[in-house]
């Protein structure tokens, strides 16, 4: 909890993941925003019982919930569909199915009237009709499941700051942006989507719907007697992720969270460029590069080098792609245009070796990693920074993830890209004087994979040498992703080819077996 008054709390936090005073923690960085601004915050961490929802009593403006920086069931069940408390593999968790929902229906039972915030990722990318991939249908908006009062999506520290003035003085909630509301009337300037019984009963519509998908857009989608209102998204600037993370985060950490190996670790900067079609990034923290400013985040290095505890390893830099650093582009609030195959994206890499060697030479930084990964196409458009990644930054392992093999696959993905090869071969250059390696990821089973192709993605593996594989994972279908869509309706949304798609266990099965040397599928 941040601070409590005699009054009592403004919002209560209400999440499904642990507390983590940490700028990687969904909870923990709204509500450092919140006490920023003079809000009384109050937090209710993994919630079970109908006396954890009541112990704080009720808000003065609000509750917030989320389950936290993943789907809850995603959470829950592995790719099989199997608990993850059976898996050997995972921990069982405390986090309910469906956990914005069940958390809803908690608060509404023991406050009637209190206004219900949902956010985070959970909520973000149900906030339109939507394929669930555990019930293996179509659901509706979580607006109207949860009976929510508004819906933050993406990023939404400047949502949780409009929503929280606005209740102050009794205004109405409509038009904030990066919101979603239920309306009993379609206001001007929205475009309307295919109505959830169209969705529900044609792949056709389905596939209009996920075309139209857009942070940047007003949008509506009809139900019986109201309609899902999407406002667009608020554009975030440099200045707006300064002034967030220079924020006094303790870092304190819970003593289960699972944070706590990124304890030292600095975020660069916000979204990704690559549209992968499995991704669900673009749809919720953007597919535009919003970078804090150098002295930002070199500032906040410094402070990490006070802290008691800090010996002197700053644990991950970077981002969703650690490269992606000062790629970004003074028209994105406008330009529709994917960034990728713009003629005028900076793939020098200067900003972010600029960074780089300024924050090696802070006294007390012994070394700085970069484990969040790499886009291995850009990197090689910049040997300075490949050289000095390899020299300074790289810890045993470089994780890269060409994600396939398959030109079929890839495409449809959207991973069709160039220079996987090269890299390989440019990084074994560079490290032939020590045990540095690269980690290959790798997913089986999204649509258009077959046995044919995950055998020849196999053979590839085997001829490339490709002998340090992270794993196999196994595509699950997420909402909102044009993989998704592609998945339930057996169509490229973009293009309306029919796409090959497993859906049967068995033979999702005979895919890993196939890879891990243990069948002759």
């Amino acid at each position: 909890m941040i601070a409590k008054t005699g009054n009592g709390f403004d919002i209560i936090l209400v999440s499904g993941e642990y507390y983590d005073d940490h700028p990687l923690s969904p909870v923990g960085i709204i509500a450092r925003v919140l006490d920023a601004h003079g809000y009384c915050v109050g937090i209710i961490e993994k919630p079970v019982t109908s006396q954890d929802f009541t112990k704080l009593g009720a808000p003065r403006l609000c509750f917030a919930v989320t389950s936290g920086s993943i789907d809850s069931m995603l959470n829950n069940y592995t790719p099989m569909k199997h608990g993850r408390s059976e898996d050997q593999y995972a921990k069982p968790s405390a986090m309910p199915d469906r956990a914005v929902i069940v958390y809803c229906q908690k608060l509404k039972q023991a406050y009637h009237d209190a206004p219900l915030v949902i956010g985070g990722i959970e909520a973000s990318l149900r906030r339109f009709a939507h394929y669930d991939y555990w019930e293996n249908r179509v659901r509706r908006s979580i607006l109207l499941d949860s009976r929510a009062t508004i819906l933050v999506y993406g990023n939404g520290e400047k949502q949780i700051l409009e929503i929280a003035k606005r209740l102050s003085s009794k205004q109405p909630l409509n038009g904030i942006e990066g919101t979603c509301i239920v309306s009993k009337t379609l206001d001007p300037g929205f475009e309307v989507m295919p109505s959830f019984d169209d969705v529900e009963k044609d792949p056709l519509k389905f596939c209009e719907m996920q075309r139209m998908f857009s942070n940047t857009r007003n949008l509506a989608q009809p139900y019986t007697n109201n309609y899902v209102l999407q406002y667009h998204a608020p554009v975030y600037t440099t200045k707006d992720l300064d002034e967030i993370y220079s924020l006094p985060f303790s870092r304190t950490m819970h003593p289960r969270s699972l944070l706590k190996m990124a304890r030292f670790s600095v975020v660069t900067h916000r979204g990704c460029i690559g549209r992968c079609n499995f991704c669900s990034l673009a749809l919720h923290q953007g597919d535009r590069i919003i970078s804090r400013s150098e002295k930002n985040i070199l500032d906040e290095i410094r402070r990490l080098t006070r802290y008691p505890d800090f010996k002197g390893y700053i644990d991950d830099l970077g981002g969703p792609s650690a490269n992606m650093y000062g790629m970004d582009c003074p028209s994105a609030a406008k330009c529709q245009q994917t960034c990728l195959t713009c003629k005028n994206l900076d793939c020098s890499h200067g900003r972010l070796l600029s960074l780089l060697r300024k924050a090696r030479e802070i006294p007390g930084v012994k070394k700085i990693f970069v484990r969040s990964g790499v886009r291995y196409d850009l990197a090689m458009k910049s040997p300075d920074y490949l050289n000095e990644l390899c020299k300074y930054h790289v810890s045993g392992c470089l994780k890269i993830a060409p994600e396939h093999l398959s030109p079929q696959v890839l495409r449809l993905m959207n991973k069709d890209i160039k220079g996987f090869d090269a890299f390989v071969k440019a990084f074994a250059q560079r490290n032939q004087s020590n045990s540095q390696a690269l980690r290959y990821y790798f997913m089986i089973g999204h649509p258009g994979d077959t046995l044919k192709e995950t055998a020849y993605l196999k053979e590839q593996i085997q001829k490339k040498n490709l002998s340090n594989v992270e794993q196999f994972q196994l595509f699950t279908p997420t909402p909102m992703t044009p993989s998704t869509c592609m998945y339930w309706t057996k169509r490229n949304p973009f293009t309306m080819e029919p796409v090959p798609v497993i859906c049967d266990y068995k033979t999702k099965k005979q895919l890993k077996r196939l890879l891990l040397g243990n069948g002759n599928e």
